[in-house]
């Protein structure tokens, strides 16, 4: 099973930590079973940049950002190269490594 290491950030993960998660779950899905309540305003179908992540390490291996995606990401606050909305992040057989920005978009926190 890949392997997220997760940098730290100071609401959602203090310390960093690494967690497991099978081939074809979404960063989003795998850190909210993990108990990382990253925003995802829009319930992980790709509408806002609220679960945007930096992938650090391994962007390669996850599939393609698809149009949609891409058009989203060019709103989210930090955006870099390697930037992905982890609710569209699918993982492969690599392990990867992300950073959560610091801030969102979003003006209210949702509570899931």
């Amino acid at each position: 099973m890949p392997v997220i290491k997760i940098l730290p950030h100071a609401e959602y993960c203090p310390e960093g930590t690494s967690i497991e998660a099978p081939r074809g779950t979404s960063i989003c899905e795998a850190l909210l079973e993990h108990g990382i309540a990253i925003e995802h305003a829009c319930e992980m179908s790709c509408a806002c940049t609220t679960c945007h992540v930096i992938v650090r390490d391994g962007f390669d291996s996850l599939g393609e950002a698809d149009e949609s995606e891409e058009d989203l990401l060019d709103r989210a606050w930090g955006l870099e190269a390697q930037s992905r909305l982890s609710c569209q992040a699918i993982l492969a057989g690599s392990d990867v490594t992300i950073e959560i920005p610091k801030y969102t978009i979003n003006h209210a926190r949702e509570h899931h």
